[in-house]
């Protein structure tokens, strides 16, 4: 394989996380691709200069200069929510490129989403594109859905997903994410950390899962009304008659961060938490007992470093996502395409009208 050429668009705290895990694929995977760190854009000269002083990129350009580069063919896009399927548009416009890595979500607006599916529908010409939903590729996350796909479950019958946060109590935290706290589904819990437990959700049960209501809370001055700081949304599955919700908080006092889930099914359960992150747990109704599958960092086939036992955490994931975007190596993995970070958006943006409505009927000196 040909050195690929990495460009990256963003230079704040996740694109640091998006270095670090890149810098680390030769330490965990004996077929780690040969890449370069090409170039590094963002808004604020100053940021891209230290960026890419910092990480090891050969240049810091301007955004226009970015897209106008003939070197770069991997694009990673890493900036504000509200920039990533503008980004994502003139990222497929540049010719010399063939992959593209897009943070969630994959864009801000239904009018967005039309022109991502029209992109998809056309065929955008490039060879793959990956969304960053990294809990995905957690060692006992990608076990479980193996085991939920190859194990007689049976048929589901009802389910939670959820990822809770705590810091937006603090005020002074709320005060330096201003952008963060813009109208659902641009911003908010739901599209800034519920996206996470929907995509989970999606890669278990399948797509065309359907919104039933929604409900919101987390009130301070300084918030918008439209911008939630907790939500949950309950959901019903046609193909299997299947109930459940899903949740995102970022008000949830003492949690720091937990992605859990649980999925109750006619022959058995399994369900998840990151307080444990190197195991899940299965139940079989013909045994009668909960038992432990214990997954720690195992990613065999495709690597074994540094060990199977060595415990999991939320960087490893993110190496690993690396990993399968460039390399396509983990055929037990499951990918989140651009079709999957569509499905996402689409519960995202129908999870901010529905809680239009409730607002609508809790708030009546607010109609919106």
């Amino acid at each position: 394989m040909n050195k690929m050429k990495i460009g990256f668009l963003g230079a704040g705290g996740i694109a640091r996380s998006h270095a670090f895990a890149l810098n680390s694929l030769k330490y965990f995977y004996p077929d780690s691709p040969d890449f370069e760190l090409t170039a590094v854009a963002s808004a604020r000269e100053q940021s891209r200069m230290a960026f890419a002083r910092n990480f090891g990129f050969k240049s810091a350009l301007s955004t226009d200069d970015f897209f106008a580069c003939p070197d770069i063919d991997t694009v990673f896009i890493l900036g504000p929510n509200n920039v990533h399927y503008p980004h994502l548009e003139a990222a497929v416009g540049m010719p010399p490129v063939k992959r593209i890595y897009i943070e969630k979500p994959v864009c801000s607006s239904r009018e967005e989403e039309k022109k991502i599916t029209r992109l998809i529908e056309g065929g955008h010409g490039v060879e793959s594109v990956q969304v960053g939903f990294q809990f995905l590729m957690a060692s006992a996350v990608r076990e479980a859905l193996t085991w939920w796909r190859e194990k007689d479950f049976g048929r589901p019958l009802h389910f939670s997903f959820t990822l809770r946060h705590s810091d937006y109590l603090q005020s002074s935290y709320r005060e330096k994410r201003r952008t963060r706290l813009t109208p659902a589904p641009d911003g908010g819990a739901m599209a800034d950390l519920g996206s996470h437990a929907i995509s989970l959700m999606v890669a278990f049960l399948g797509n065309d899962v359907q919104i039933m209501s929604a409900l919101q809370s987390g009130n301070f001055a300084d918030v918008p009304d439209d911008s939630d700081l907790y939500s949950e949304i309950s959901l019903f599955d046609p193909k299997t008659r299947a109930v459940g919700n899903v949740s995102g908080s970022r008000v949830s006092s003492g949690i720091g961060d937990m992605m859990a889930f649980e999925i109750y099914a006619e022959k058995g359960a399994i369900r998840y938490n990151t307080y444990y992150p190197d195991r899940f747990e299965y139940f079989f109704e013909e045994v009668g007992d909960w038992s432990t599958r214990f997954a720690g960092s195992n990613f065999k086939p495709v690597t074994s470093f540094p060990s199977g036992h060595v415990p999991a955490g939320w960087l490893r994931p993110l190496i690993h996502a690396h990993y399968v975007f460039l390399t396509g190596n983990d055929k037990l993995a499951f990918v989140p395409d651009l079709k999957h970070g569509l499905e996402v958006q689409r519960l995202v943006r129908e999870t901010a009208g529905s809680m239009k409505i409730f607002r609508n009927k809790t708030l009546p000196d607010k109609r919106q």
